[in-house]
């Protein structure tokens, strides 16, 4: 019997190669610090940031949050703080932390007297703390994700965590879905719902709230096998929705914690 092989992955030169970065130890994977991610995400999705944005403030307002001092980590071109800005509290400041060179300067141009963005990991600093801190979509391309939620959690009160679940059946079974995220962003690791919070209650969290967003451009310039497959994902995530998104896929997952 012939073994299998595992299919190819392209992924950008010396992607996932280890440099030092600040007075931190650990490695920081080339592709965020040299240029390749930007090669490879131009925009750096600013393009998603407005959806992101109303997710985040539906679950502050759920909870009747009243943030001062907001910080995102890992704030990328920092679209989202400019987002949150225009509906927040007109004193509440904001702070985006990044580690790439690339994604600071696409930020720093979005700076005024209420948001600031700093080049480097917020977790360096242990004397800075926040009302809420923001980690959306950054977990699944760090290494040691569970020791940055240790250094996280004294650096805010509340924290509010967007995980893409690339993790379901339907996603192990053809395999190139979760590939495809790991050559064209980065993805090194890959969340089911469960697998998500326990990440959180692992290293100390309390669950306060958790939810699926909701996408309503969902199908929206895709192609025709896509559009049903989203329509199979939206008629079925009515009936059974912890089912349908371990079995399909195509929901992320909103967590408020502290």
């Amino acid at each position: 019997m012939t073994p299998l092989q595992a299919p190819d992955v392209e992924l950008h030169p010396n992607a996932f190669s280890s440099e030092k970065h600040g007075p931190q130890t650990e490695a920081v994977p080339a592709i965020y610090t040299q240029g390749g991610y930007l090669e490879q995400n131009p925009t750096w999705h600013i393009e998603d940031s407005p959806w992101k944005a109303r997710q985040i403030l539906k679950m502050i307002r759920r909870h009747q949050l009243h943030p001062q001092t907001v910080c995102e980590v890992g704030c990328g071109a920092g679209e989202i703080l400019v987002q949150l800005s225009g509906e927040l509290a007109a004193d509440c400041q904001f702070w985006g932390y990044d580690i790439s060179p690339q994604a600071h300067a696409l930020a720093a141009e979005r700076e005024n007297e209420r948001l600031h963005f700093q080049l480097g990991d917020l977790t360096d600093d242990t004397t800075c703390h926040f009302d809420l801190a923001l980690t959306i979509d950054l977990l699944e391309h760090l290494e040691d994700y569970y020791g940055f939620l240790r250094k996280l959690k004294p650096r805010a009160d509340s924290k509010i965590f967007h995980f893409p679940l690339d993790l379901s059946a339907y996603s192990v079974f053809r395999s190139h879905p979760i590939l495809d995220m790991r050559r064209s962003v980065g993805h090194i690791h890959y969340f089911s719902c469960d697998t998500a919070l326990a990440a959180l209650r692992d290293t100390g969290y309390e669950i306060l709230d958790w939810f699926y967003p909701v996408d309503d451009e969902s199908s929206r310039g895709k192609r025709w096998r896509q559009r049903l497959l989203s329509l199979v994902r939206e008629s079925l995530f009515k009936i059974a929705p912890h089912a349908t998104v371990r079995l399909l896929g195509g929901r992320s997952l909103l967590v408020l914690a502290r």
